[in-house]
């Protein structure tokens, strides 16, 4: 074997164990969130909505802890707002598939409850590793009717991608249904998500459309001082 093959091999070997201890750094640190008791705990100010009229809670939990009654809402609620959606996409719907997805053991959830303790919000996110890069996954963010469009969608949001920079992941990253014209505006024009690099229409040329596109909000490293929110006053940034 001559010089530059050796070259050649000890440059491959070095950028094989690079990518090894990435990969090992990134899931060190999905581990690390996962291992939390309440991610949410350090941001007391984000524990509260209370604007446009609404007077909101919000907690955080493992899917563990959270009852079978609440699950059951969480489902319904699910169902009520998405089904149609699914059904008309190449996915389809199915309970059970669902209901799986919703109960996975790596689920955390947002649970957001309104003046009289009803459950009325939720997200289901989870820390995870996506293409040996850290994320948190937004798997759901649902609310009932009378809670829309005053802002809590982006408040939710918001407190994701605070956790993300907390816990120094490089992205929030959601799946989007190409037809759901308000979530695509939600997230592009109002979060400021853009088509991510995992998307399969930003990956290759595709002959036919796909149902869906993966959006992402890519996390700066920097850390930026968080202004406490005022009961009423400044307690969201958005009024979606």
């Amino acid at each position: 074997m001559g010089r530059k093959s050796k070259d050649k091999v000890k440059e491959k070997k070095a950028k094989h164990k690079a990518q090894l201890a990435q990969i090992s750094a990134a899931q060190a640190k999905v581990n690390a969130a996962n291992a939390l008791d309440d991610p949410l705990s350090p941001f007391t100010a984000f524990q509260r909505y209370y604007r446009n009229g609404l007077e909101i809670d919000v907690t955080c939990c493992k899917v563990t802890s959270v009852n079978e009654e609440t699950m059951d809402w969480v489902f319904n609620l699910t169902k009520r707002n998405m089904e149609t959606l699914y059904e008309s996409s190449e996915w389809g719907w199915r309970d059970k598939d669902k209901k799986e997805e919703l109960n996975e053991e790596a689920a955390w959830y947002l649970m957001c409850k309104d003046k009289d303790g009803k459950d009325c919000a939720f997200v289901h996110f989870r820390f995870d590793l996506e293409e040996e890069c850290e994320v948190l996954y937004l798997y759901e963010v649902q609310m009932e009717k009378e809670v829309r469009r005053k802002g809590l969608g982006r408040f939710l949001v918001t407190v994701m991608s605070l956790m993300a920079k907390k816990y120094e992941l490089q992205k929030v990253v959601c799946t989007v249904f190409q037809h759901n014209h308000d979530s695509m505006a939600f997230f592009k024009e109002k979060c400021r998500f853009e088509v991510d690099e995992t998307s399969p229409d930003a990956m290759v040329d595709l002959d036919e459309p796909i149902c869906y596109q993966i959006l992402s909000k890519r996390i700066s490293p920097a850390v930026v001082p968080l202004k406490p929110l005022q009961p009423q006053a400044n307690a969201a940034t958005a009024n979606s």
